[in-house]
């Protein structure tokens, strides 16, 4: 077998950054400049890869995070100046029993100048074989530091057989030093963005596959209960409708985080039109919480104006809006309490205002309305369900439509939400813009 072309360097091997050229220096200062001013990883590495090349031979540089507790490396990051590439983003390997376990380990480099003959005499290696198709002749592979920890790879290849000295091999050590915390932070806040994206998903999933068993659950109960099945006893009825209650409950809860998830993952779509506000919207918001109004014995008041003129809004998103508002307002008054829904426009904007009698809350607590999750601690509201979803969904709704939404209350007597929404959504709807790079990207 010929000798193998991978070789590995200790700090001795290494050049001080006071030897390099007044150009490898300044490049290196640019560099610096641009990973302290950006926290866009992939601003940050398309900047280097084009400042790297003014000094060493590179055709590609990948950037591979080390996983699952030190035992496989993953690449986030590619870029090249050739087509096709075929080791992409997302190839992982393990890292026990390689080259990399031994960079890693030891925190120092390691260089191939010849990859054709490593290729041949590490015929497993499925990412020399991939980089030797792309025509890579030599690479580099630098550790990335993050404090007192090595979290992963800083890789450049040449499509040049022995393209890199010791000289070159300290230049790309001194770059990756530079990139350790900076690289880490923008893939924790991508691997944050992945997490939340997979929730997302799971959880419309969950519900969705949910909501029609437990709607179907519910009219099955109710139709027990009310004796299309035959006459039940009083007690059987009574644990009939505790069944619906609680049925009720998880498709109600079911619904808004279907809602949530639609959000979260921008498949909430906005199809405005010109609707009657009352007709569309208020009549059948009213019609879905009449029962809870009923079970309570709510004295419900309404006020609306006779000029609300057509309206041009999503009339199922607004839908949701005023059943939450509404069914929020039951949920949190007393038996006979008094509910007030009153409707007005001016100024072409439409105003809604639901005002309960109950509890309320705090000026304390008010700055936990419309957080997603985020639920009111007051003694009084202990022992009322609420899951922190539905304000939150309420509040981005009234956003997609341009418009606004605040409470009041005094504490231990009322609350009030209120609403409002432009009469012509098109005056308030900005024009779609370009794609702008987050941090997630």
């Amino acid at each position: 077998m010929e000798k193998d072309p991978l070789l590995f360097f200790d700090e001795s091997d290494l050049i001080p950054e006071s030897s390099f050229s007044d150009a490898e220096r300044s490049v290196l200062s640019h560099i610096n400049m641009k990973v302290a001013g950006s926290r866009y990883l992939d601003e940050i590495l398309d900047f280097i890869f084009e400042e790297i090349k003014k000094i060493i031979p590179c055709d590609r540089i990948d950037v591979a995070f080390i996983e699952e507790d030190n035992q496989r490396m993953e690449i986030h990051f590619v870029r090249a100046d050739y087509e096709p590439v075929y080791l992409k983003k997302g190839f992982a390997s393990d890292i026990i029993g390689g080259s990399i376990q031994r960079v890693f380990l030891s925190g120092m480099p390691s260089v191939i100048n010849d990859m054709e003959l490593h290729v041949r005499n590490n015929p497993m290696s499925e990412s020399a074989h991939m980089l030797l198709r792309e025509g890579i002749r030599s690479s580099m592979v630098c550790p990335l530091k993050s404090e007192d920890r090595y979290i992963g790879m800083f890789m450049c290849r040449s499509r040049r057989t022995n393209a890199y000295s010791r000289h070159q091999v300290s230049l790309h050590m001194a770059y990756a030093h530079r990139l350790g915390q900076a690289v880490e932070k923008a893939y924790h806040i991508q691997q944050l963005s992945y997490a939340i994206s997979s929730y997302m998903e799971m959880l419309s999933f969950v519900s969705h596959e949910l909501k029609n068993p437990l709607a179907s659950i519910v009219m099955t109960a109710q139709t027990l209960s009310q004796g299309y099945y035959g006459e039940i006893a009083d007690k059987q009825k009574q644990a009939v409708d505790r069944i619906v209650k609680k049925a009720e409950y998880l498709l109600s809860l079911a619904g808004e985080y279907l809602s949530l998830a639609s959000i979260e993952t921008g498949q909430f779509q906005l199809k405005p039109k010109n609707v009657d506000f009352y007709r569309d919207v208020v009549f059948h918001s009213r019609e879905i919480v009449a029962v809870m109004l009923q079970e309570k014995q709510i004295d419900f008041q309404e006020n609306i104006a006779q000029d609300i003129p057509v309206t041009k809004c999503d009339p199922e998103l607004m839908k949701i809006v005023l059943t939450n508002l509404l069914s929020n307002a039951v949920k949190y008054s007393e038996q006979q309490a008094t509910i007030k829904l009153d409707i007005s426009a001016d100024a072409g904007r439409v105003r809604v205002s639901v005002w309960n009698e109950g509890p309320g809350f705090p000026e304390s607590e008010k700055i936990h309305l419309f957080k997603r999750f985020s639920v009111l601690h007051t003694p009084e509201l202990s022992d009322r369900k609420g899951h922190g979803i539905g304000l939150y969904v309420t509040w981005k709704i009234i956003l997609l439509h341009g418009g606004r939404i605040w409470a009041d209350s005094i504490h231990g007597k009322w609350a009030e939400f209120i609403f409002e929404i432009p009469q012509l959504m098109d005056q308030c709807l900005l024009p779609d813009l370009p794609h702008k790079k987050t941090p997630l990207d």
